[in-house]
């Protein structure tokens, strides 16, 4: 029986669930999963965990008080929901689960790096080892020093919103562990900054700019892993395919897994070595000029880091209105 894609992919790649639905991840059984705010708030709202998140919030109120402001409760039951979902989801993987820091930290090294410590703390408390956790990082100059930082304790980073050729050598050179370029979200940017209404997948933008760290990496010898991000179709998929991991939504999955023929290895570790690329040495103001320069690269670090800030407001919001109904909930049975 010939082989799926997905099946293929899985023989040169390792295949990773981009989602926070439990449920999804059961069925498509990746070696990694990663989450993001906007997909726990997604997960939080379907009636199949309702559980999670009432008991999240309530074993938050009892550990810090009936006096202490639903701001304070909610703040922690976001941390421990991420813990929730993460423990869930490493009872179904084989491998790690990414669990990001507050978006809004993604300017502040000490502050990130205060929150990777506790969430890795939560997950050891839990019996959880650390090599089983990536800390999820904005991939800013600040980020990436908080990066280099933990990944010296031996608390392992995925630099996620990465965009440009100058973030990926930064956290190369800071030796983090893993990075995800946001291929989809560069296409997006190309089309509306030039108009046009679709790329052949051989020229689409992300998949060009991922193929470009690739061979910047294997060339140099960089141990950093790449896991190429946010797809918007199959064919983006396909033009990585060889690439060290790729998060991949359950749709796009699930097409592939129904998608029959020769998948091609497109990305070799071997081709890249032979490359004719200059290696450009990294600090933070070579960084800085070369980010300036990069109009998509700062533009959509910054929508990312909104968008994903803003998903946090919105979790909190619906936390912040979940947590009042089971107190209503409590003094009426009272």
């Amino acid at each position: 029986m010939p082989k799926s894609f997905l099946d293929q992919l899985r023989d040169m790649t390792v295949v990773v669930a981009d989602t926070g639905d439990i449920h999804a991840i059961e069925m498509v059984k990746p070696q990694d999963a990663t989450t993001n705010p906007s997909l726990i708030t997604a997960a939080a709202q379907m009636p199949q965990y309702q559980e999670i998140v009432d008991e999240t919030l309530l074993e938050a109120r009892k550990d810090l008080g009936k006096d202490v402001p639903p701001t304070q409760v909610v703040s922690l039951a976001f941390d421990r929901l991420a813990i929730a979902f993460g423990m869930r989801i490493l009872q179904i993987i084989p491998g790690r689960v990414s669990t990001e820091v507050d978006a809004r930290l993604s300017y502040n090294t000490e502050a990130t790096i205060a929150k990777a410590h506790y969430l890795i703390s939560q997950y050891e408390a839990h019996g959880i080892s650390r090599d089983r956790i990536l800390i999820k990082i904005a991939s800013t100059w600040e980020g990436i020093k908080a990066a280099e930082s933990l990944e010296k304790e031996g608390i392992h980073c995925n630099l996620t919103l990465l965009f440009g050729l100058h973030q990926a050598i930064a956290c190369a050179e800071a030796g983090v562990k893993l990075i995800s370029p946001f291929v989809g979200r560069i296409l997006d940017w190309y089309k509306k900054d030039t108009g046009k209404d679709s790329y052949p997948a051989a020229e689409d933008p992300g998949v060009l700019s991922v193929a470009r760290i690739y061979n910047y990496y294997k060339k140099f010898g960089y141990k950093t892993e790449i896991m190429g991000a946010s797809f918007r179709n199959m064919g983006e998929i396909v033009e990585l395919a060889g690439c060290d991991l790729l998060t991949i939504s359950p749709a796009l999955l699930d097409e592939l897994h129904h998608t029959q023929g020769e998948l091609v290895r497109k990305l070799d570790p071997e081709i890249a070595s032979q490359s004719d690329i200059a290696q450009i040495p990294m600090d933070k103001a070579t960084f800085e000029a070369m980010h300036a320069s990069d109009r998509m690269a700062a533009e959509k670090l910054d929508e990312g880091i909104k968008g994903f800030s803003k998903a946090l407001v919105t979790l909190e919001e619906l936390l912040t209105d979940r947590l009042a109904k089971l107190e209503e909930q409590v003094l009426t049975a009272a």
